[in-house]
């Protein structure tokens, strides 16, 4: 095991891919349940339900909820599984956030509001993720995927990680509710003035547990103690239970159905022939213009979401080679490529590099044993789903704040001196987290890297592939929102 993982010649320790692994899967475990929620908008009592209204639309809302509940785990499993064994990287797979809800959006909210049969939209939607995995599958096979990262130039290289930190980090604070929706600030820190008042300590409980996690995990990194970040995530659960006064309970009863479910709709849709002709010429979709972007919107999001994650990730685990590129790089995409493929065609959206990684990496991953250890969690997870649950949301965003604290510190490799430099960086750093988007904020630096070197003279041939990044991007800002 040691001589297949290269666990000491990576410096690591068989504990500490254990950890890292451990880690990395209660840092994600939300995602088992959260993508299908998104997918489906919550599912049979959700807003998407309730806005319909239609006792029908409902129940066929709760099968697709099962159904990507079942593929969501085994994608999971099977992206992860591909990193351990085809790439030997210490990264995890799941259903991407943010495609998730755009899945929701374009076909399975949009057959609802659009009169067309749900789950008809639900398959339309599948056949396009899977057309869109074939292509990532391609580009990885030849290499173009490689060529493309490596033609990054550097100050988003180095920039890309720093923005994952800010993003991942929001992400810790939004889930935990450190930070609030304010109409007139945009955002605000949780009230807790207000919910004492309101006699309301339920509703910061969340965020004080948090903040401490996080507190926590610094003592402990500061006093050099392995596994803090693990040991800040239990800490924080044994917090947030008894602040809240709750005991962790789960319920098995339901696990029968959704396999049900998962059986009748799920692993099916990608092998009828109307989901095929719904997807290009029906009305879930609207046609084969609307088909062909909304296939290249998947590519470009997923591909940049991945490479952003890749360079981030390896970075934090100083996993780079001697060109500030991530080592086996080309057999990570591959195993993006084909989780995508497999995971279109047992029904959830598309399987994209999980940042949250990261928190395993902090914690000592450092080769594909410590994916094993995710993929078996997740597994787990399959059967004992209710059991994934009793980590709250609350409890793991503490380890994705300190991990934004640690690759932030990427950023300070950026040449601020050259404002041709400085302002891309600085574009991908900042809008990664204000847009919510890892593949946005690689776009937005790119569209302005291309434009100042060309009005400046700056302009040479080596830049003609993110020339092309950036006018793809620019096509999927004018033609699809996002």
């Amino acid at each position: 095991m040691d001589k297949f993982f290269k666990i000491t010649e990576r410096g690591s320790t068989v504990r500490a891919e254990i950890i890292g692994g451990l880690t990395t899967f209660f840092a994600m475990a939300y995602i088992v349940f959260v993508n299908p929620n998104q997918v489906a908008g919550e599912g049979a009592s959700g807003w998407l339900a309730q806005a319909m209204d239609n006792e029908a639309v409902s129940a066929q809302l709760g099968q697709i909820w099962n159904s990507v509940f079942v593929a969501s785990v085994l994608a999971a499993v099977i992206g992860t599984l591909l990193m351990a064994f085809l790439a030997n990287m210490p990264f995890a797979q799941a259903c991407g956030m943010g495609l998730n809800s755009f899945f929701c959006t374009v076909f399975v909210a949009g057959a609802c509001f659009g009169g067309v049969n749900v789950i008809e939209g639900y398959h339309a939607g599948m056949v396009l993720i899977f057309v869109s995995g074939i292509v990532f599958l391609v580009l990885s096979l030849t290499g173009a995927r490689e060529y493309i990262a490596k033609a990054m130039p550097e100050c988003l290289k180095k920039a890309i990680p720093a923005g994952i930190g800010l993003f991942i980090a929001m992400i810790g604070f939004k889930n935990a509710g450190l930070i609030q929706a304010n109409i007139y600030t945009f955002v605000q820190f949780v009230d807790i003035h207000g919910a004492m008042q309101n006699d309301a300590w339920e509703t910061v409980a969340p965020a004080i547990t948090a903040f401490l996690g996080l507190i926590i995990i610094a003592i402990l990194a500061k006093k050099n103690v392995k596994g803090n970040v693990i040991i800040g995530i239990f800490a924080s659960t044994v917090i947030y239970y008894i602040l809240m006064m709750q005991v962790p309970s789960f319920d098995m009863s339901a696990i029968s159905q959704t396999f049900k479910d998962f059986g009748e709709i799920g692993i099916v849709g990608l092998f009828d022939g109307k989901a095929w002709s719904d997807a290009f010429l029906g009305a879930p979709v609207g046609g084969l213009f609307n088909a062909v972007m909304l296939i290249i919107t998947f590519c470009l999001v997923d591909m940049f979401d991945t490479i952003g994650t890749l360079y981030g990730t390896a970075a934090q685990a100083n996993m780079l080679d001697e060109n500030g590129d991530p080592i086996n790089v080309n057999k990570s995409m591959l195993c993006d490529s084909i989780a995508t493929v497999a995971g279109a065609a047992i029904g959830t959206s598309t399987c994209t590099t999980f940042v949250e990684s990261s928190a395993g990496v902090a914690a000592g991953a450092r080769t594909g044993f410590a994916s094993v250890v995710t993929a078996v969690c997740f597994a787990l997870c399959l059967f004992l789903s209710p059991l994934a649950n009793i980590i709250p949301s609350a409890a793991t965003a503490p380890a994705l704040i300190y991990v934004g604290v640690l690759m932030l510190k990427n950023f300070s490799k950026v040449d601020m001196d050259d404002i041709a430099s400085a302002v891309p960086a600085f574009l991908a750093l900042i809008m990664m987290p204000l847009t919510y988007s890892i593949a946005n904020g690689i776009g937005i630096g790119a569209i302005a890297y291309v434009l100042i070197q060309l009005f400046t003279g700056k302009y040479h041939k080596k830049d003609v592939v993110i020339t092309i990044i950036a006018a793809l991007f620019v096509l999927k800002f004018i033609f699809v929102t996002m």
